[in-house]
């Protein structure tokens, strides 16, 4: 599988996130760790965001727009940060 193919599978839920983890274990790619670590922040970020009451609609909306962006860079080949927290979840989540 490639870089391209991998960062595209772990748009896929936690099951594709998980599976593009795995495979980029062994043969390490620099796109699909990007977006590994780009989705892993994603997720985490829409399960804190839903634990605040007020901002439940409007965090899954941010979270719906950050995924989007996301995808379209994964499938462009592209390292594309999401805007304002994304190059904070690079930092985080470098081991990955």
């Amino acid at each position: 599988m490639d870089g391209k193919t991998k960062a595209i599978v772990a748009h896929i839920f936690w099951v594709g996130w998980i599976i593009a983890l795995i495979v980029n274990s062994n043969d390490k790619d620099e796109l699909a760790s990007f977006y590994i670590r780009q989705m892993l922040g994603i997720w985490l970020f829409s399960v804190v965001i839903s634990l605040i009451p007020p901002f439940i609609a409007i965090g899954w909306i941010i979270t719906l727009v950050f995924w989007i962006i996301s995808l379209i860079g994964a499938i462009n080949g592209e390292m594309k940060e999401i805007p304002w927290i994304g190059k904070y979840f690079q930092d985080w989540f470098r081991a990955l």
